[in-house]
């Protein structure tokens, strides 16, 4: 498979110096009377100046003769190439590409919106004109099949696979890693270098959001309690240890049961406790 070639041409400057003198040269011989010598210099004029080429900062300039490939140039300044010489403009500076948000599914089946942004810019000139019919088209249809590659690869979060170590919605640094690698590799025939790619847009699809929603609000409700029962079962076997040390008062097993009772009820309950006075005895 050919590549890229980078060109060498001729100093710009020396040329144009000579344009120069060929100009002044052509206007004296008109001026003379010697019209051949005047043609002759106007068409060696026209040659040379024809040659000169600009190429501006990040830019570069494929050089086709009569359809076959010469080389690039990815230097910036003044040349001087072989007139004959047809030349296409690329642009070699960094562009950014967001895809629309597109539904796909994820490892576990369920339908999610996700677009990504890319970083990109044309690292081989030959592959980008030559190897691929619309490089910037190609670009997007090769990250759009990325993408759903990605999506179908993880789930969504550990909800819905608690054992999974990366997930789209947690590990970003890692899922970012395999997005660029996937495009990358995707690319690579296009002479496309893949600067940075990364999830800008993810969420469930909206006809499953609001479920997903109350699933995961559910979850953090029961997290909430069992660390709620969790500190309220130490803070009544404190009380207890705590009464019992100090000789405060001698509670048998069913008085420490009733006093369980009141405390977890107390602790654990999501309502402010409204106190009862106890006249009488614990067992009334």
């Amino acid at each position: 498979m050919q590549t890229e070639k980078i060109l060498k041409p001729g100093n710009g400057y020396f040329a144009l110096m000579m344009v120069v003198a060929l100009f002044i040269v052509m206007i004296l011989f008109y001026s003379s009377g010697q019209a051949g010598w005047g043609v002759i210099m106007t068409i060696v004029f026209i040659f040379i100046s024809k040659g000169l080429v600009i190429v501006n900062p990040n830019f570069g300039a494929i050089l086709i003769l009569f359809g076959q490939y010469e080389g690039s140039i990815k230097e910036s300044g003044l040349f001087w190439i072989n007139p004959l010489y047809k030349r296409v403009s690329v642009s070699l500076r960094a562009r950014n590409f967001e895809s629309d948000k597109v539904k796909v599914n994820d490892k576990m089946g369920n339908p999610i919106l996700i677009s990504v942004i890319l970083v990109w810019k044309v690292q081989d000139t030959f592959k980008s004109f030559f190897e691929v019919d619309n490089y910037e088209k190609f670009i997007m249809t090769q990250t759009d099949s990325a993408v759903r590659k990605l999506a179908a690869s993880y789930p969504y979060d550990h909800f819905e696979d608690e054992r999974a170590a990366v997930t789209l919605s947690t590990d970003f640094d890692e899922v970012n890693r395999s997005l660029e690698k996937e495009i990358s590799e995707r690319l690579v025939i296009s002479g496309i270098e893949v600067v940075e790619a990364r999830i800008s847009h993810l969420a469930y699809a909206p006809e499953i959001a609001h479920s997903m929603l109350r699933r995961q609000q559910a979850s953090a409700v029961v997290a909430a309690r069992h660390k709620i029962v969790e500190g309220a079962v130490s803070m009544v076997e404190s009380a207890l240890h705590l009464l019992s040390t100090k000789q405060i008062i001698d509670l048998d097993e069913d008085k420490k049961a009733a006093m369980v009772s009141n405390l977890m009820v107390v602790l654990c309950g999501d309502r402010e406790s409204q106190p009862v006075v106890n006249t009488g005895t614990l067992n009334q």
